[in-house]
């Protein structure tokens, strides 16, 4: 995936930063155990809000790795939204890599196509182990692909597209009512990653030549954001934030409920925010230097 949700850690307690690292270690090792070593390397953070999503609880152990050789740390374990988070995940980044293959720069597609490779038993254990989410994410991708190469100038089409694949997580639930809500919770969050990262290639799809509806919705041959289509990207990316909330206050998330609040209603705008000035990648040291700071 894109690494772009996140909780805003200041508004966390001391105890939720800590069992949301024990969350992101406890994902990590899940992955290495169902898929291998390789595997560690897609993890990030729309992956470990995805456990958060799934988790009803969490049990910990003191766990060592490859990044924590001497001193263990504390990884969630033992909760099967653990492995189901592992398993969308290989699946998720697996038909990931298969589109960038065929939309990417050449140089960028080879190292697609050999992560790819890398990943590729995963990606069949995975897709054997969730079948209904493998197809459903296959077919959508699809139509995604088909949107692209017809170089679909709306917004709509493929954000809602890229949309209902993420919703496709919902039908893995059993809970019928709880369904409903992570249905309309993955659409708008689907929704809301696809314009984020579109936002976020701007200019380099526009000296690429690569497809973003973005550039083709507003005319925009520089990749430079005019004053129409800022505010046009900011309405669409905050009313997908205010339905993700909207579905959010509809169910208990127990353990959870402080990261998935601090990701929702302040994290996901903070990220927002930072994508339109350009500042997502910098690393905080240097944003400190620039005198820049996150808005909410």
């Amino acid at each position: 995936m894109f690494g772009y949700v996140r909780p805003a850690m200041d508004r966390l307690t001391e105890e939720e930063q800590g069992d949301y690292g024990a969350l992101y270690c406890g994902l990590c090792h899940a992955l290495g155990r169902r898929y291998g070593p390789v595997s560690r390397w897609i993890l990030n953070y729309d992956f470990t809000f995805l456990a958060a999503l799934l988790s009803g609880g969490l049990e910990t152990e003191e766990r060592r790795c490859i990044a924590s050789p001497l001193r263990p740390k504390r990884a969630a374990a033992g909760d099967p939204a653990l492995d189901l988070a592992a398993d969308l995940s290989v699946i998720l980044t697996g038909y990931k890599l298969r589109d960038e293959v065929l939309d990417a720069s050449f140089f960028k597609a080879q190292g697609c196509r050999a992560a790819g490779a890398a990943l590729g038993g995963a990606f069949r254990r995975a897709c054997q182990a969730r079948p209904r989410f493998a197809d459903h994410t296959r077919q959508e991708m699809d139509r995604l692909l088909r949107l692209e190469q017809a170089r679909c100038p709306t917004l709509d089409e493929p954000a809602d597209t890229f949309a209902s694949l993420l919703a496709g997580v919902a039908g893995e639930v059993e809970d019928p009512v709880q369904r409903r809500v992570f249905s309309q919770l993955f659409y708008h969050l689907g929704r809301w990653i696809y314009l984020v990262d579109a936002l976020d290639d701007l200019k380099k799809d526009a000296g690429e030549g690569q497809y973003n509806p973005i550039l083709l919705r507003y005319d925009l041959a520089g990749g430079e954001l005019t004053p129409e289509a800022r505010r046009d990207v900011v309405i669409t990316l905050d009313a997908s934030i205010r339905q993700m909330a909207a579905a959010f206050e509809l169910w208990d998330f127990g353990r959870w409920s402080g990261v998935i609040r601090a990701a929702v209603y302040e994290g996901l705008y903070r990220v927002g925010n930072g994508v339109l000035e350009g500042t997502f990648h910098a690393s905080p040291r240097r944003r400190q230097r620039r005198g820049k700071k996150e808005h909410i």
